[in-house]
């Protein structure tokens, strides 16, 4: 095989080339930022002449442009190569011996798999690929039609029902046990999907042996949107984990999210909190200041994915939604707020996206970007993100989170507390809950007696959310 990627020279290039730009200053030394800076203005000044007809030999002056972009390439190129200048060898060399990246690159044609350590690379060979696509394109068409169908009919549970099957299928589809033969003995895994894949939740897909694939390495398994951004993420670097800041049920109609957030706070020495209807736009942006010195941020709240205009995907806020359900977005945290530039995370270890559908991209988009919301708080400077790919159940979901952050006041790593959080979830019975949630003071004596009654058909050895859609939903992207 050979050393570089056919593909990796547009894959999230635009997204990567952003927060290059955004990061320049903490990448390359003072006097290489500077030559950087003098040379992007010139060649601003340069587009702007040719775009306004105010060049007086717009030949020549195209030709310097493109002289401009190289010298400014080359420059880059020789701290960290990105775009186009992306070097595969040196990403390996990034890598430890105990890490593994599984990455896809999916066309109307082709369905090509990678594993990427520090030494080799190595490619997933399919005898049939046209079957195998052929294949791939219809189990997506039938899951998307079956979770559509749940946004359409509510109480529709043939999606969660039939989850499980589902991924059990997609791992074969997908070769998963043949692509592990490939990968080395290692503690971590670093998956990077490719268009609809990310969709999916591909650290809870099912093995010949009965385990997941989650369980099979000791230090979890991570997401990344491409090797260029991992290369980029893995530069920052975010050692005090004390403050929060968090956004608690805006819209008054999340029961446990209150459980939640306000278990979540005791571990942190300083927290803001933002709770209901003091959760507005106006609000955050006034303590846009805080938010800036938090080391995490919590929104726990309803989202929004919007594949029709991806830069309005949002995380709803309080007053946002009028009479008529319908939503205001410059109410609303969206997708487009988070690349300007006073929307800026410098000192933040960790978002988390409580929220349902946040972790979703703009799967239709084949220029390889990604688009999501995941990929804005990136952008804005979070070393990760933890978000979910489907409507989550709300109180799952707060288990999931509270335990998730039990996890990391242990020093745990985001992807390891989260892996123990999503095992805990699936196989906690009943009987350990109710001591877990009594231990813990989790629960008023309304919403314990509420839980009672939600689960009171159970048996107490029953395990009531070891259904993937209960646990598996929530993802760790980036560090």
């Amino acid at each position: 095989m050979a050393s570089s990627l056919p593909f990796h020279g547009c894959k999230t290039r635009n997204l990567v080339e952003l927060i290059l730009e955004r990061d320049r200053q903490t990448i390359f030394p003072s006097e290489v930022t500077t030559q950087l800076e003098k040379l992007r203005d010139e060649i601003a000044s340069g587009q702007n002449q040719l775009q306004n007809g105010e060049a007086e030999n717009p030949t020549a002056l195209a030709q310097h442009l493109q002289q401009l972009r190289q010298q400014r390439n080359d420059l880059q190129n020789r701290y960290l190569r990105v775009g186009y200048g992306f070097n595969l060898g040196e990403f390996q060399l990034t890598l430890n011996k105990s890490t593994a990246v599984i990455e896809w690159y999916i066309t109307d044609t082709r369905f090509e798999t990678f594993i990427i350590t520090r030494d080799r690379l190595q490619h997933l060979k399919i005898s049939n690929l046209a079957d195998a696509s052929y294949t791939f394109i219809n189990w997506v068409n039938e899951y998307l039609k079956a979770y559509n169908q749940t946004k359409i009919e509510p109480k529709n549970s043939d999606w969660k029902n039939s989850l499980a099957p589902r991924l059990s299928r997609l791992a074969l589809i997908l070769r998963l046990d043949e692509i592990l033969k490939l990968v080395p003995t290692c503690s971590r895994l670093v998956l990077i999907p490719h268009t609809v894949l990310h969709l999916f939740p591909l650290h809870a897909l099912p093995l010949a042996n009965g385990d997941f694939l989650c369980n099979i390495f000791p230090d979890g398994v991570s997401y990344a949107p491409s090797c260029q951004l991992l290369q980029q993420v893995q530069l920052r670097q975010r050692s005090i984990f004390q403050s929060i800041f968090a956004i608690q049920n805006p819209t008054g109609d999340l029961s446990y999210t209150d459980i939640e957030v306000n278990s979540i706070l005791n571990f942190f020495s300083s927290h803001i909190v933002l709770r209901k209807n003091q959760a507005t736009k106006a609000a955050l942006l006034h303590q846009m200041s805080q938010l800036r010195e938090a080391n995490s941020l919590h929104f726990a709240c309803h989202g929004s994915f919007n594949l029709n205009f991806p830069q309005d995907s949002c995380l709803i806020l309080a007053e946002s939604v009028d009479k008529n359900h319908l939503l205001d977005f410059s109410k609303c945290l969206t997708l487009g707020n988070l690349f300007e530039r006073n929307f800026e995370l410098d000192q933040c270890r960790l978002v988390v996206l409580s929220a349902c559908e946040t972790g979703l991209v703009d799967f239709t988009n084949m220029s390889d970007e990604y688009i999501s919301l995941p990929s804005g708080f990136l952008y804005a400077g979070s070393v990760s993100v933890v978000s979910s790919l489907w409507t989550v159940d709300d109180l799952s979901a707060a288990f999931l989170m509270i335990k998730f952050s039990q996890n990391l006041s242990a020093n745990l790593s985001v992807t390891l507390a989260l892996q123990q959080a999503q095992n805990w979830l699936r196989n906690v019975t009943k009987k350990q809950l109710d001591q877990w949630v009594t231990e813990e003071n989790l629960l008023n004596p309304t919403t314990k007696i509420q839980l009672r009654r939600r689960l009171n058909e159970l048996a107490n050895d029953a395990q009531p959310f070891k259904n993937p859609f209960y646990w598996a939903a929530f993802c760790a992207i980036g560090q």
